[in-house]
């Protein structure tokens, strides 16, 4: 859908061209939108494709008539397994209009058309870029955040139950850590190129806050990093946790196995055609004999399983004891 907008009074208003300068927003872009692209703004297949390529890092290009700079924003998708993920934005510069041209849509995006973003102009273009900037590391900073709440819910179940629903979630989560930090220090790269490069005209006020922007985006770096090494140690703790519980559990298994495979033994053996001891004491002695073994071996079994339990209350509870106590009672 491809909408143009026009300021009114310092407010975006949706609108026809003027000869003011436009923003030609191009959201969920339809076959028919690239053909209107390439047809009435003169943008060429090659850009557009570049541009809906959900791969596509951030970059600075320029052609005969306009200039490109892609960027990637941040996108939150309900519906999608990976709820928070990234995704490339295309920023057209002519001398008398924007365009911009995203596969999907963003809050970025939304906030701008809104209005919700504080002295927006249009009528300064590299400034309208760099609000797109800083706008995409605000977005960034609390989708970061937002993910770590996320995590930390989960965490809280796991240590209640752990299933593979929640380990699926934390999975997910990890993924949109490494989707935000793999886009941050693509867009940094483009930082450091508009710094650089006179494509974009920009003055020393604009230079100024582009700085500031590239802070901001420095400081959502760290902060995907911090989250990612978080993430990847929770993983690594839950595996070990499932590990440490499957050979607990093994263990029982092989002590009642252990206890079940001495009866099979004894009634194999007394199941021979050969004499036996017990022959001669007729009656159910030998059934008595088999009984009397399995009682005494389950006694058995019970007593070790009991005393495991017991030792381990008894380590977790001296493990609560203030350290003064322990002293004392050494």
């Amino acid at each position: 859908m491809i909408r143009i907008w026009k300021q009114e009074n310092g407010k975006l208003v949706e609108g026809a061209k003027t000869d003011s300068p436009v923003w030609v927003d191009a959201r969920n872009v339809t076959q028919e939108d690239i053909k209107i692209l390439e047809r009435e703004y003169n943008i060429e297949t090659e850009t557009i494709v570049d541009i809906l390529d959900q791969d596509e890092l951030s970059r600075l290009d320029w052609e005969n008539d306009y200039v490109v700079v892609i960027v990637r924003l941040p996108v939150f998708l309900a519906e999608s397994d990976i709820s928070y993920t990234t995704t490339p934005l295309g920023i057209i510069l002519y001398p008398d209009k924007v365009i911009t041209i995203c596969w999907t849509d963003g809050e970025v995006l939304h906030d701008m058309a809104t209005n919700r973003v504080r002295n927006l102009s249009l009528d300064d273009l590299p400034s309208f870029v760099i609000q797109v900037l800083a706008r995409a590391d605000l977005i960034f900073l609390r989708y970061l955040k937002a993910i770590n709440r996320n995590a930390s819910a989960i965490q809280t179940a796991l240590q209640k139950s752990v299933r593979n629903l929640e380990l699926m979630q934390l999975l997910n989560l990890e993924k949109s850590l490494v989707y935000f930090s793999t886009s941050l220090k693509s867009n940094q790269l483009l930082f450091e190129k508009l710094m650089r490069t006179r494509l974009i005209q920009m003055d020393e006020e604009d230079r100024d806050w582009l700085e500031d922007v590239a802070i901001d985006n420095r400081q959502a770096i760290e902060m995907a990093d911090v989250y990612t090494s978080t993430m990847s140690g929770t993983m690594d703790t839950f595996a070990s946790v499932i590990s440490n519980n499957l050979s607990i559990t093994m263990k029982k298994l092989t002590v009642i196995s252990l206890v079940l495979m001495i009866p099979t033994m004894v009634t194999s053996f007394f199941g021979m055609n050969i004499p036996l001891p017990t022959d001669s004491w007729g009656g159910n002695a030998p059934l008595l004999v088999i009984l009397g073994v399995c009682v005494l071996l389950s006694g058995a079994a019970s007593v070790l399983l009991r005393d495991k339990r017991k030792k381990k209350r008894t380590d977790s509870a001296w493990g609560r004891l203030p350290r003064l106590g322990r002293k004392r009672r050494e």
